[in-house]
């Protein structure tokens, strides 16, 4: 179940308890209807009383009113920005921003910023989606505190999720992507990672564990800074190939990182794939545009985004909503990075 610190008080609660009906709490708050200056100042003591903070968000959807929803990314700008143009951002933004239309909202897109974080403060939403939220997320954190509902795209990291959120299904992609690198031919597979919390990266890892655990396969992993986008995963496989130089195939997970390994790969005099096959996760303009292109995985973005917008506006509508909903089976797109010899 969706984790609440506390309940929240609600116009019936007022009503209750100052002996009036929920609609002569609505007039006498807001200003509207003939409400006597007594009742008014009785229905406002009973207010302040309870802790009673009107749903702003339901208001603004009873009257027509809710106008905007803001798109947000986790992710700093070295892995979302860049040669991607917020890739994976921004395919999830262009289907959202439609299905947010089709039910009377707007979309603000608040991509990651160079050297900061996006002040989430300054900007008045009704709802936001949040893309890959880590362990203890300040964005997610700042809105729940606002009484702004979220929805994550990934589900955040532990058994509980904080927030409702859409399943990219990361175990599976995991394996569609470690299971191809053996298939291919992939006996001392590394793995490369972000260092931060995301349930991604987690459910990779084990999967990767695993793997090496029933081939009997040394673990040859690194865990990425974000921040240091292409430069950390060129650094990272350099430093991999000097510790292990019988690497013959990578799980880059993120799609910086791969672009920065195969760097590394190709400056140690190794060839992709004669010598090393690489896979990444995103199907994006990295992987596409890359040479040789990469092999990823299609994870479904526009169903992840109509899902995902459906479900933040049930929210805001009160509706009681599943804590995670399954996103689409991801799909291992198969590129020159790694066929087989």
């Amino acid at each position: 179940m969706i984790q609440r610190a506390t309940p929240r008080v609600t116009i019936l609660d007022v009503a209750r308890e100052a002996g009036v009906s929920a609609t002569t709490v609505s007039h006498a708050l807001n200003g509207r209807g003939q409400v006597d200056a007594r009742t008014r100042a009785k229905v406002e003591l009973t207010a302040r009383r309870l802790g009673y903070r009107p749903n702003r968000h339901a208001q603004r959807l009873r009257t027509g009113e809710a106008h905007m929803i803001a798109l947000v990314s986790s992710m700093p700008f070295a892995v979302a920005g860049g040669p991607s143009r917020l890739g994976f951002l921004m395919e999830i933004a262009a289907v959202a921003a439609g299905a947010a239309l089709t039910h009377g909202l707007a979309l603000a897109l608040l991509p990651p910023v160079e050297g900061g974080k996006i002040a989430i403060d300054t900007i008045d939403v009704d709802g936001a989606l949040v893309v890959e939220p880590t362990a203890r997320d300040a964005t997610i954190d700042t809105l729940r505190k606002r009484g702004v509902p979220v929805v994550a795209i990934g589900k955040p990291p532990g058994a509980r999720p904080r927030v409702p959120s859409i399943d990219l299904r990361s175990t599976e992609t995991a394996e569609l992507l470690l299971g191809h690198l053996a298939e291919v031919g992939a006996r001392r597979i590394a793995l490369l990672v972000g260092s931060e919390k995301r349930n991604s990266y987690a459910e990779t890892i084990a999967v990767y564990e695993r793997l090496a655990e029933a081939r009997e396969m040394p673990l040859r992993m690194a865990q990425i800074d974000e921040a240091d986008g292409e430069e950390g995963g060129r650094r990272a496989m350099a430093e991999l190939l000097a510790a292990r130089p019988d690497i013959d195939g990578v799980c880059a997970l993120v799609d910086a990182f791969a672009v920065g390994a195969a760097r590394a790969i190709v400056e140690t005099g190794r060839r992709i794939p004669d010598d090393v096959r690489l896979v990444t996760r995103y199907d994006g303009v990295r992987a596409r545009m890359h040479v040789p292109p990469l092999t990823s995985v299609d994870l479904g973005l526009e169903q992840v985004a109509t899902q995902a917008t459906d479900l933040l506006f049930a929210c805001l509508g009160g509706e009681v909503k599943e804590d995670v909903i399954l996103g689409p089976a991801p799909r291992l797109v198969v590129r020159a990075s790694s066929a087989r010899a």
